[in-house]
């Protein structure tokens, strides 16, 4: 079968590889669409601690079951449209029996840990696969990107009180703004890119700021009258903006850091204090996060098309993954087509 392989880092490649076939339990699917997540592009420009060369990418799944193995539910039927949780849990760290499987000491996600869904066919585990019929091939890919926005507002238990500052506008604030803007929530959405800032706008974001043109306190100062986003989630992974949300959040606030920065910060210690902030971390999505964005996509008016840049074939896809490593603030989302 056909796959997508990043070989090293700035080395990407079409190759065959044996055609799996599903276990006791298992079930393989037939992908459709299959994401670039950033991630994938960590992987690809060589700063992603966690993964192995080769790797196939991709957890970002649009499939239909193509067969199915011995014990599995009766309710899972061949040419069934389905997406995929792409994490592992054992069920036995203090992640799991806390039931926040998400953040499970030994998570292996796809395209990352080990080999991901940038292939023809892919074996995973029914547990690990949800169907509804009501989504289209194109929405089924974008539930996965989405629900790791949707789990930081839960996260930061923003609700219609909050006044929410989203740094980074890209799938994953992308998910955030809608999560919140659902609750409730003022969201004032911040990137550097105007084209991010007018999909947020579309999606729910009731002020934007452009922090490369403007003043992001005075802005800030403007719209909280002086006092500040009540919670921010930084959803940009530079330090920038790490700093940025330790500063503007208001007192007693919330700050919910999903990004990975590329460097060590230094913080204000004095600010964590003084203001009695709430810092915590927020990693992938729990089962409950893809039943909303589910609920989310199904009931929807926004036309979906806003959030994906580009649909490219498997043989255009290392040309794709070339060009966004090169201007990476320009990309929304990439979907390989199979």
């Amino acid at each position: 079968m056909k796959a997508i392989e990043i070989t090293k880092a700035g080395e990407m490649q079409v190759v065959e590889r044996e055609m799996p076939g599903p276990a006791s339990g298992e079930i393989l699917l037939k992908l459709k669409y299959v994401g670039f997540c950033g991630s994938d592009l960590s992987t690809y420009l060589g700063k992603n601690a966690l993964v192995q060369y080769p790797r196939i990418p991709g957890h970002e799944i649009s499939a239909v079951i193509e067969k199915i193995g011995t014990h599995v539910p009766d309710s899972f039927t061949i040419g069934m449209a389905v997406t995929v949780v792409p994490y592992t849990n054992c069920g036995q760290c203090t992640s799991c029996k806390k039931k926040r499987f998400n953040a499970c000491r030994y998570n292996e996600t796809l395209g990352v840990q080990r080999d991901g869904a940038m292939a023809e066919y892919i074996v995973v585990p029914w547990q690990k696969v949800l169907m509804d019929k009501a989504l289209s091939n194109i929405k089924l890919a974008l539930v996965e990107p989405l629900t790791v926005g949707f789990h930081a507002i839960d996260k930061g238990k923003v609700t219609d009180v909050d006044i929410l500052m989203v740094l980074g506008c890209g799938m994953i604030g992308s998910g955030a703004i809608v999560r919140a803007k659902l609750r409730g929530a003022t969201v004032i959405a911040v990137d550097i890119d105007d084209s991010k800032l007018d999909i947020a706008k579309k999606l729910g974001a009731t002020y934007t700021i452009n922090s490369k043109d403007q003043d992001l306190h005075a802005e800030l100062e403007k719209i909280t009258l002086g006092h500040g986003p009540t919670a921010v989630i930084e959803a940009a992974g530079n330090p920038i903006t790490y700093k940025a949300a330790i500063e503007e959040v208001a007192f007693a606030g919330r700050v919910v850091c999903i990004g990975y920065a590329g460097s060590d910060i230094a913080f204000t210690t004095k600010l964590w204090v003084q203001k009695e902030l709430e810092i915590m971390g927020s990693r992938n999505a729990n089962p409950s996060d893809f039943e909303a964005v589910i609920k989310y996509l199904k009931s929807s008016q926004v036309d979906e098309s806003i959030l994906i840049s580009k649909t490219v074939s498997p043989e255009e896809a290392p040309e794709a993954m070339k060009k966004w490593s090169e201007a990476p603030g320009e990309i929304m989302k990439i979907l390989v087509k199979f």
